[in-house]
């Protein structure tokens, strides 16, 4: 019986989606009272929170959010359901994001709870062991060892190496040329984990590294294609601070390094991997966390719906809502091989040997399970309107969706569907949203 089955992040998904329940788009769903949460039904559920918009705005919390998650929590301090943190931040190490959310919310959030935009990386083992070049900003170089990276180079190190390819700013570049003193290994993969903050630096000498098949002390001579893999975490384009418009994300920064590379070699820049909300493999993951919270909790029952509540119709809704068609993908075809008989096994090499064939452009994640693991039946989308999407500024009418006169924000490898852009319930923020769930769940607000 095969222990372990493959689940991958796909882009192009041509599967059946889950129908939920809707409330307009024109109105909230207001429950007015604050009241504590308590079960006194056997529904399982998990909840997965974005952070900015929907707890923060920058580093001021969001006040609906500090007294959702005093409800949420037991006298002692135990969370009534599994709550899982999904962010595409992804500058610091789970630890610091951890003890941060724990400060502003005034509750105990465990690292175990955090999930960043680079948490998969985790279980991509084939780059673990060969030299990978890192840009992003933070501590980047601690980031890589932590999820598994043996040989990283970060691009201060790739400059120092090579002190002659980072000559956009004149009061860096060097007054006399010196040889190189360090030897760096060819890099065999890039990473990106977020913005970096010196735009021209990273993109010259990523740059550098792809046009020379990782050695970018050479010249080159020949167009090396494809390139060497690039795994790039969180694609938004636009993420909400203090300031009272959107500012610029990591997907800028990819919006950048692909027109540039686009506009060299005539080629367009491949990823190995896009990791972050909406891709699959996020989900997938967030999914393992919240198996994992509700085993602690001492629930014997699977969980049987994932509730995402985001703000950004691009990344929060639209990943949750491709994830519910992946769910309803795959309780469908198990169904139908059980239905003809086919044993355990048999099925879950099915499921791999139609996941390997997506692998080539998406790389592949293992994440845990088996067959007989009780997936959820689905995931439901929640948008708040306390950060990119503001219903004040985007009133829409009944039959509109979400993003229907804007231009796509999602990244340029996620053909467009407006449908998964519209969430099954908008409110007007997290407290809203989770006392929305309990309602649903037929849980007690007391």
């Amino acid at each position: 019986m095969a222990e372990c089955f493959l689940r991958l992040s796909m882009f192009k998904l041509g599967w059946r989606a889950l129908k939920c329940s809707k409330t307009s788009l024109n109105g909230s769903v207001r429950l007015v009272q604050s009241r504590r949460y308590s079960n006194h039904n056997p529904n399982f559920f998990g909840l997965l929170f974005d952070i900015d918009g929907v707890l923060v705005r920058g580093r001021t919390p969001i006040p609906a959010a500090k007294q959702c998650f005093r409800n949420l929590v037991d006298g002692n301090g135990k969370y009534r359901v599994p709550v899982v943190f999904v962010t595409n931040a992804g500058n610091c190490l789970r630890q610091t994001k951890a003890e941060q959310l724990s400060h502003l919310l005034e509750v105990e959030v465990s690292p175990d709870q955090v999930m960043l935009s680079h948490s998969p990386l985790r279980v991509f083992s084939q780059f673990h062991n060969v030299c990978v070049l890192v840009s992003g900003q933070g501590p980047v170089l601690e980031l890589a060892y932590n999820l598994g990276f043996q040989n990283v180079v970060t691009i201060d190190m790739l400059r120092e190496a090579y002190p002659l390819l980072d000559v956009v700013d004149h009061h860096r570049r060097p007054k006399y040329v010196v040889p190189s003193s360090k030897e760096l290994p060819p890099i065999e993969a890039v990473i990106l984990f977020g913005e970096p903050i010196r735009w021209e630096t990273n993109l010259q000498l990523i740059a550098d590294v792809l046009l020379t098949n990782g050695r970018p002390g050479n010249a080159v001579t020949s167009l090396h294609y494809p390139h060497i893999p690039v795994l790039a975490c969180n694609m938004d384009l636009l993420w909400m601070a203090e300031a009272k418009n959107p500012r610029f994300g990591h997907g800028m920064f990819l919006l950048c390094l692909e027109s540039l590379y686009k506009k060299i070699t005539g080629y367009d820049l491949q990823y190995e991997a896009l990791i972050g909300k909406p891709s699959l493999v996020t989900y997938n993951y967030a999914e393992l966390l919240v198996r994992q919270q509700a085993e602690n909790l001492g629930w014997k029952e699977p969980v049987q719906r994932l509730y995402a509540i985001g703000d950004n119709p691009m990344a929060d809704i639209y990943g949750a809502n491709l994830y519910n068609r992946y769910l309803q993908s795959t309780h469908d075809k198990r169904a139908k091989v059980q239905a003809q008989g086919s044993s355990a096994g048999q099925i879950a090499g099915d499921i791999q040997y139609e996941a390997a064939d997506d692998a080539k452009s998406s790389g592949k994640v293992m994440v845990g399970g088996s067959f007989e693991h009780c997936l959820p039946e689905g995931c439901i989308s929640i948008l708040v309107c306390t950060g990119v999407y503001n219903r004040d500024q985007q009133d829409l009418s009944p039959d509109q969706t979400v993003t229907e006169q804007r231009n796509f924000h999602g990244h340029r490898d996620f053909s467009f569907d407006p449908s998964l852009t519209q969430p099954s319930f908008v409110v007007q923020d997290v407290r809203e949203a989770v006392e929305l769930v309990f309602q649903q769940e037929g849980w007690a607000l007391e």
